[in-house]
């Protein structure tokens, strides 16, 4: 084994998604993890009480909303070995935590794993259609060393700590770009198409397709030459 592995989950606002990830993670991962981490981002919906339903999950509240200021918080909080991060709207299937601990324990020079998504709430078609940006994305690995989904990594506590943890100053867009790159200088970056996350396709399908991949384009290049995201302003979508 690689370590232990804490499994942390920000969650601002997901009373209506949460309760199938942790019956995700109850399911699949529980009992092969140090501990599970839910950080409210500082909610005003139920999402406390959703938590409070599950007596094996721990409770952390961060005041200050914003997805690396959740981490940060969670990283803090946490004490594993290994930190394995997903969104709240996600579904860890079977095997997913096994892959951790296989590529850890396999590749002492790992910094940190990632994978794509799949959404489950979306029609086959624009499945397929979204799905198709980690394929397109890919190359982009040889270009730079690194690429990463921030709803569905996990990495060494000993890198966050080189790194000096996560970028508070970023609001959204970018932020796991920045975590990438930052990793990138302290080991290796393994972005694997088997390490499947499924989660919801809210985003997209409110936002449009095209609209939605051209950001997230737009923020890669923008951290991966200036190190700093193309946008700050961006929309909950819930």
């Amino acid at each position: 084994m690689p370590g232990t592995i804490s499994l942390i989950i920000p969650a601002y606002n997901e009373e209506e998604y949460l309760p199938a990830c942790l019956d995700a993670v109850m399911r699949h991962v529980a009992d092969k993890v140090h501990e599970i981490i839910v950080v409210d981002n500082n909610s005003t919906d139920g999402t406390r009480a959703v938590v409070e339903r599950y007596p094996a999950v721990r409770y952390l509240f961060e005041p200050e909303k914003g997805i690396t200021r959740a981490r940060q918080c969670g990283y803090l909080g946490a004490s594993g070995d290994i930190l394995a991060f997903v969104d709240a709207d996600t579904r860890p299937p079977a095997g997913w935590i096994e892959q951790v601990a296989e590529h850890f324990a396999a590749q002492p020079g790992l910094a940190c794993l990632s994978g794509p998504y799949s959404f489950y709430d979306l029609s086959g078609l624009r499945n397929a259609v979204s799905t198709i940006w980690f394929r397109v994305a890919r190359p982009l690995t040889r270009l730079t060393g690194y690429l990463m989904v921030g709803g569905n990594f996990a990495i060494r506590r000993d890198v966050l700590d080189k790194m000096g943890g996560f970028d508070r100053s970023i609001e959204f867009y970018g932020e796991d770009v920045d975590i990438a790159k930052r990793a990138s200088r302290h080991g290796t970056m393994l972005f694997s198409p088997r390490f499947v996350m499924p989660t919801s396709g809210r985003r997209m399908a409110r936002q449009g397709f095209a609209r939605t991949a051209g950001i997230y384009l737009a923020n890669y290049v923008s951290i991966a030459l200036r190190g700093k995201p193309a946008h700050q302003d961006y929309q909950d979508v819930r």
